[in-house]
C-alpha cells in the first residue's frame, strides 16, 4: 500500500512540474493588448457584438517629470480652465497627424524635451513641449509615448478631450500602407477601450470644431493651419472604419 501512495505522489509531482515549465512569462516592454468588451447598462439596448481588437503596442515613454507635469497644468489653465488641478483628459476624439520628420528617432527627439523650442507660432501658447499619446513608425509599429488619459499638446482647442496619433512622415514622405493598417487597428482598440470616443479627425480638420461644445480655447487669436495627415489618408482610414460611425464634424453627433 505504501508503494502505491509513493507512486501517486511521484506522478503528481511530475505533472505539476510539467505545468510550471510550460507557463509562459509575460512580455515586459512590448504588449499585445485586447480591447475590453463593451457591456450595455441595464437601461440600454444591447449593441451588436464587435469582435475584440488585438493590437501590439510598444511602450517608449517620453520624459514626463514633475516639471513637465507643472508646465502641462499651466497650459491647461491658460487655454481651457483657469481653475484646473490635474492634467487628465476624458477621451472623446482621436486626432491623426503626421510628424513632418523622416524617422522615429527624430520624432522621439522632438517630443522628448520638456520645453518647446523652435516653434515661434506656438511659443505664446505656453512653454510645455508638443507631444502625442502615440506615434506609428513607417513599418506600422505602434509606440505609446504617454498614457492615453494624460493631456498632450498636439491640437489647439481639443487637447482636453483628444488622443493624438502621430505618424512618421510628411508631404514628401507619404504615409505607408503599414501605417494605414496600424492606424485602423489602434483606432478600433481605443474606441472599444474608451466608449465616449465619437470623433475621428485629421489634424487639418480641427477648426471645424470651433464654436462647438467640444472646443475650448481661452487665448484670443491662437490658431494654426494644418494639412496633415492629408485628405487622401483620412479617406482611406475612414473607409476601413466605416462600421464605427465616427464623426468628422461636431454636427453629426
Amino acid at each position: 500500500m505504501f508503494d502505491r501512495i509513493r507512486l501517486v505522489l511521484v506522478a503528481t509531482t511530475l505533472v505539476l512540474g510539467a505545468i510550471a515549465c510550460t507557463t509562459p512569462s509575460p512580455p515586459i516592454s512590448q504588449q499585445t493588448l485586447t480591447s475590453p468588451s463593451l457591456q450595455p447598462s441595464a437601461n440600454q439596448t444591447p449593441a451588436p457584438q464587435t469582435p475584440s481588437v488585438r493590437v501590439q503596442i510598444i511602450d517608449r515613454p517620453i520624459k514626463f517629470t514633475e516639471q513637465r507635469k507643472k508646465l502641462t497644468l499651466e497650459y491647461i489653465r491658460l487655454h481651457y480652465d483657469p481653475k484646473a488641478t490635474d492634467i487628465s483628459i476624458d477621451p472623446r476624439t482621436i486626432v491623426i497627424h503626421w510628424t513632418d520628420t523622416p524617422s522615429l528617432s527624430a520624432t522621439f527627439n522632438t517630443f522628448d524635451p520638456e520645453l518647446l523650442a523652435g516653434r515661434p507660432e506656438l511659443i505664446k501658447g505656453g512653454a510645455v513641449n508638443v507631444s502625442a499619446q502615440f506615434v506609428i513608425d513607417r513599418d506600422g509599429k505602434i509606440y505609446r509615448l504617454m498614457p492615453e488619459t494624460r493631456l498632450a499638446r498636439h491640437v489647439i482647442g481639443l487637447n482636453h478631450t483628444a488622443i493624438g496619433i502621430e505618424n512618421v512622415g510628411a508631404e514628401k514622405f507619404p504615409l505607408t500602407p503599414q501605417q494605414l493598417t496600424a492606424n485602423t487597428n489602434l483606432v478600433r482598440y481605443l474606441v472599444q477601450k474608451y466608449p465616449k470616443i465619437r470623433f475621428l479627425i485629421g489634424h487639418y480638420e480641427y477648426q471645424k470644431f470651433r464654436g462647438s461644445s467640444l472646443w475650448k480655447e481661452l487665448l484670443p487669436g491662437y490658431i494654426t493651419y494644418k494639412s496633415d495627415p492629408s485628405p487622401d489618408f483620412m479617406k482611406k482610414l475612414r473607409a476601413k472604419l466605416n462600421d464605427l460611425n465616427l464623426c468628422q464634424e461636431p454636427k453629426c453627433q
